[in-house]
């Protein structure tokens, strides 16, 4: 390849190779081919004729052009465009469902659980390419803050919003979140469809049974991950308001029903897995982001445009140049 040719035949190019032996041949040769011509006098021939005959070397660079030329169109060097189309054949729609209760604001990760969720969970959304995502927040209660859509920027601006301001009853109603999200997923079309649940609390609040809701998620082949976010002992978290609003911090011992998320998600085909710093919450994004893998096949369509024409053409332009060189010009010296 040369700036971007190919050639096609390139075995055609191991032709140049025998260019030195001809012109090897051609010096070797030369005293043969010029015959001699005894005279008593050469005072009848002119000196523009005498002067011309230096230049008959022309004939063999204008052959040895015209066979380079032609070993190059044998090589048939081409240019290649190539475009390419890629399709999803099994897409993924995944429904990502995140506690906002109060105790989100937890400080054992950094700076709180809740803004190293976000983090993490937006790269995550950002490397699903193919896939729809869509948004539950739940915490007493729970609801759809993004449906399932393939704009990652608006799933990415939804998730950004996401703050514990009280807007809902504080708590952890894990069952009604999952419901929510199932429900999100029961009409979806996709081949696989994926919740992504995550807390760091127990179940106490809503009237939805996790485990009713973990059979109904199986009902519509929906597989679940669950996460257990928080450190192991105690960590800071909110304890009370002050007078002006703001949360008062204090030591609270870390409870997660481990054993209620480990059933949800074995009940679903699933994984639980459990956060407790920052650096293994990505890992586990980052595993279940291998786990979950869409399905895509790339066509690619090559575009090849012929260049030997050209060349082929100034062969023939060099060689019949040759001839009517050596026909008429140099035909008294040859």
């Amino acid at each position: 390849m040369l700036n971007g040719i190919y050639f096609a035949n390139p075995n055609y190019l191991w032709l140049f190779t025998v260019l030195p032996l001809w012109l090897v041949w051609e010096y070797m040769t030369r005293s043969q081919s010029q015959p001699q011509l005894r005279w008593s006098s050469l005072g009848g021939f002119a000196k523009k004729h005498r002067g011309l005959a230096r230049f008959r070397f022309l004939l063999l660079v204008f052959r040895f052009l015209a066979l380079s030329t032609l070993i190059l169109a044998l090589a048939r060097p081409q240019t290649k465009d190539v475009s390419t189309r890629t399709v999803t054949n099994s897409g993924i729609d995944i429904v990502m469902a995140i506690d906002v209760s109060s105790s989100m604001l937890a400080q054992d990760l950094k700076p709180n659980r809740l803004t190293a969720l976000k983090r993490v969970a937006s790269d995550f959304i950002g490397n699903r390419v193919s896939d729809r995502i869509g948004l539950v927040v739940y915490a007493g209660e729970s609801y759809t803050k993004t449906p399932i859509t393939s704009d990652k920027n608006i799933v990415k601006k939804s998730l950004r919003e996401i703050n514990f301001e009280g807007l809902i009853e504080d708590g952890t109603a894990i069952g009604m979140g999952l419901a929510t999200a199932v429900n999100r997923l029961k009409d979806s079309r996709a081949k696989s469809k994926v919740i992504i649940l995550l807390t760091d609390g127990v179940n106490n609040s809503g009237f939805i049974d996790p485990r009713i809701a973990a059979e109904l998620a199986v009902e519509y082949n929906i597989k679940t991950y669950t996460i257990g976010l928080g450190s192991n002992g105690t960590a800071k978290a909110p304890i009370g308001v002050l007078p002006n609003g703001k949360f008062q911090y204090g030591l609270t011992k870390v409870e997660i029903d481990e054993a209620l998320l480990r059933t949800i998600a074995k009940t679903t085909g699933g994984l639980y897995f459990r956060a407790t710093d920052n650096q293994r919450l990505v890992e586990i994004y980052e595993e279940i982001n291998k786990l979950e893998k869409t399905e895509i096949e790339e066509f690619k369509y090559y575009n090849f445009e012929e260049k030997y024409r050209p060349l082929a053409l100034l062969a023939l332009v060099l060689l019949v140049l040759e001839w009517l060189l050596r026909r008429t010009l140099f035909k008294s010296f040859i």
